[in-house]
């Protein structure tokens, strides 16, 4: 069986050891990804772990169980994932109402689906549409992948409304995928297996193969680790890999985490997600309507 390293407890200095866990051995289940195409293509309706289970032929309880082992969260926080991403995507590339956007991602209540999009996301529906949203955003779905510049990132996402401040330290082992070129690499700390807002701690580098990414001023607390790279233009592989670990990474009070993190191609398993660095903007009317950059109308 292969194994991979991934980080433990801290010891008494406060540094992490590595440890080794099993990589996941299991083939993606056909009815997953049945599951997932029908997620995507009819998110809009009242689809329930029912339906989706009877369309798979197989229970309710069987389906929730692989669905949960092959994405790592439930069928229905996936769907959660794919109506707020594709709530995101209408808000930034059109200039239908909050009311169009709710019923065309499957909510019923405009005050319900205004108070969890704020909750989840940390600014409502109409802050969501400051252009600083669009030009500060980092997406990663089958239908549309972006990263900003680290320059642009690190000069205005320093702002961001999530971001904390902290004594711990993370060191991330950034490795490539084999045969892609150099990318830029953000790494991200997210409270959310999910994100749906910004991180509470970042960082990154550009134009790296493998390399050691540092992280400074990390808050204690169990954090979800992110990395997103884009690679550049003209290499056989994908020009965006993604990078993820099994369960979150502990930083204590003054704590140093040693972290390796292979990157891969992006899988059908993966939810879609989608987050600015922006800061909580002051909406006002007028950039309800403002056209969308040209960048982002590829999302459509």
């Amino acid at each position: 069986m292969q194994l991979r390293t991934v980080a433990t407890a801290a010891n008494e200095k406060g540094v992490t050891e590595p440890r080794r866990l099993p990589e996941p051995a299991s083939p993606l289940q056909p009815a997953v990804l049945q599951a997932i195409s029908a997620m995507h293509a009819r998110y809009f309706d009242p689809i329930t772990l029912g339906d989706l289970a009877s369309e798979v032929f197989v229970s309710p309880f069987h389906f929730s169980r692989i669905f949960t082992k092959a994405t790592g969260v439930t069928p229905g926080r996936y769907l959660t994932a794919i109506r707020l991403f594709e709530a995101k995507r209408l808000l930034l590339t059109t200039s239908l109402t909050v009311s169009d956007i709710v019923c065309s991602v499957g909510y019923s209540s405009v005050g319900t689906f205004t108070s969890r999009f704020t909750r989840a996301v940390g600014m409502t529906p109409t802050q969501y549409r400051d252009p600083e949203v669009g030009e500060l955003l980092v997406a990663l779905a089958p239908h549309f992948q972006r990263l900003p510049s680290l320059e642009a990132l690190h000069s205005a996402g320093m702002g961001c409304a999530s971001m904390r401040s902290g004594t711990g330290t993370i060191s991330v082992r950034v490795e490539t995928p084999r045969g892609a070129g150099p990318a830029s690499v953000l790494i991200g700390l997210f409270a959310e297996s999910i994100p749906q807002c910004g991180p509470v701690a970042f960082g990154g580098r550009a134009n790296v193969l493998s390399a050691d990414i540092e992280i400074q001023n990390v808050p204690e607390g169990r954090w979800t680790v992110i990395a997103v790279a884009e690679h550049a233009a003209g290499t056989a592989a994908s020009s965006f890999s993604v990078g993820t670990l099994p369960g979150r990474v502990d930083i204590t009070r003054y704590g140093r985490v040693h972290l390796r993190m292979p990157m891969r191609t992006p899988q059908p398993t993966d939810a879609p997600m989608a987050i600015t660095l922006a800061g909580n903007p002051t909406s006002t009317g007028n950039r309800m309507t403002m056209p969308a950059p040209d960048y982002l109308r590829a999302v459509a």
